[in-house]
């Protein structure tokens, strides 16, 4: 088993090693280079102070790391994408944490030059320990090799995912075994049915069996061998439903294959009157710290929007909240004021030519959605959860995709699963793409799992990410 489920959320165990040895470079790096540059005389400290700023220095890095995507981003770029991924992390995102860190632990504060070589000797080190991490994790020896058990849409839907990202979570799927005539996988992915499904395994280092069958099988002439499948768990190999597969490995639901009983009968989905407690002290305790960090930029936003089209500066739209409740949501207004003159609702488009400058600006930097902290302290919303949609919009999606209608259980947020994934939804199909990581959110969503996105949602804003 490659993973691990802590608090509900699928953690996969080679990025779980691959952070604890970076953290423990960092850590090492940052003690070395201290005791190197005290026995120089250049520098000096207590033992304690020094081992105190090299556990901080190692976790603001560390968190850096993880808010601007670089583990799992980097299966998919080349070494200068690599480095320059890591530059940002390190110089950027860890740069500003680590100055809020010392402005309020001085004793901490290394020093600026001994700073400056801890970041860059840091960032040399982990870029080579991340190559040699990909050529291992990469490698045969290490890689989950998994059949998958159907042929049908569900299986070439998983294939496709697989070729865009589960090669980057160490997956070999080697093939699949049809259950049915009428195939949808191509040809060349399609192995011959075993005689023996253990011994299979066994030849083939197979470590896991995916049944990814269509619901209609029984109907159709499919079949599925339960001894057969049953012999392979009993003796050591996972077997595992699509769907599960699908969940853990690539963080959404399969829309297409979800049924009421998923819902009804899966771990998840649960209310708990403590977490939504103990959501309500964390949402209050950030909302209310932002609005006090925020406040210069909130003002000058607010002038930046007046100085250039005038009033109204902010923007307020109906929006459905938790179970179906409508509320206004607030927005600094980033539109001409004609934008919607007809009344007519409308998805906003790439290059929109109702978009002011100001308005480009603020939405890229997702300043245009401060106002929406007092949507938090009042309870309609949360820091994290689903973005809240338009009535109108949310009356179509509710007649053309099913369970859409399930993401209301949770309290909207600021920032969300969905946001994070998947770009800018303006369509049904988008529409139908965000459900599914919503879908997830809202069978899996922790208080450990929301902190999580919240720092990973500092990419989002420093690349512009989803902005239309």
């Amino acid at each position: 088993m490659s993973y691990i489920r802590f608090r509900k959320h699928y953690l996969h165990i080679p990025y779980l090693v691959l952070g604890v040895l970076e953290f423990t470079v960092l850590f090492a790096i940052f003690s070395l280079l201290t005791l190197f540059l005290s026995l120089a005389g250049i520098d000096h400290a207590p033992v304690n102070t020094d081992i105190i700023s090299a556990f901080l220095f190692a976790i603001v890095l560390s968190c850096g790391t993880l808010a601007m995507g670089g583990y799992l981003a980097m299966v998919h770029e080349n070494l200068s994408s690599l480095f320059y991924r890591t530059l940002v992390a390190y110089c950027f995102v860890g740069g500003i944490g680590l100055t809020v860190l010392y402005g309020l632990l001085p004793s901490a504060d290394p020093g600026s030059a001994n700073l400056f070589w801890a970041v860059i000797l840091a960032s040399l080190v982990v870029i080579l320990l991340r190559l040699a991490f990909l050529r291992i994790v990469d490698s045969e020896q290490v890689v989950r090799r998994v059949v998958i058990f159907g042929a049908g849409d569900f299986a070439a839907s998983l294939l496709q995912e697989y070729e865009r990202n589960m090669r980057a979570l160490g997956v070999r799927v080697i093939g699949c075994i049809a259950d049915n005539p009428s195939r949808a996988v191509p040809e060349d992915k399609v192995l011959a049915t075993p005689y023996d499904f253990y011994q299979f395994c066994r030849q083939n280092n197979v470590s896991e069996i995916v049944v990814a069958q269509q619901e209609r099988r029984r109907t159709e002439g499919g079949w599925l061998p339960v001894p057969e499948l049953m012999e392979c768990k009993l003796r050591g190999i996972a077997v595992t439903n699509g769907l599960e597969f699908y969940e853990r490995e690539l963080k959404k639901a399969k829309l297409d294959m979800v049924h009421p009983s998923w819902i009804v009968f899966s771990e998840g989905f649960k209310a708990s009157k403590s977490r939504a407690f103990a959501k309500r002290m964390l949402d209050l305790t950030i909302s209310l710290s932002l609005l006090i960090i925020m406040l210069p930029f909130i003002i000058l936003t607010a002038l930046a929007v007046f100085l250039e089209t005038g009033r109204p500066i902010l923007y307020s739209q109906s929006r459905v909240g938790m179970l179906g409740k409508e509320f206004r949501i607030y927005k600094f207004r980033s539109m001409r004021q004609d934008a919607e003159k007809d009344g007519k609702a409308r998805w906003a488009s790439a290059n929109d030519d109702r978009v002011t400058r100001v308005g480009a600006f603020i939405r890229n930097t997702r300043l245009d959605e401060l106002p929406q902290i007092y949507n938090v302290i009042k309870g309609e919303m949360s820091i994290v959860g689903p973005r809240p949609e338009r009535p109108e919009f949310v009356s179509e999606l509710k007649e053309k995709i099913p369970f859409y209608d399930t993401r209301h259980y949770v309290k909207p947020g600021l920032m969300g699963w969905a946001q994070l994934k998947y770009p800018y939804g303006a369509s049904v199909e988008d529409a139908k793409g965000k459900l599914e990581y919503d879908l997830y959110y809202s069978k899996n969503h922790s208080l450990v799992m929301d902190l999580l996105i919240m720092i990973q949602t500092v990419e989002v804003i420093l690349l512009g990410k989803g902005v239309r």
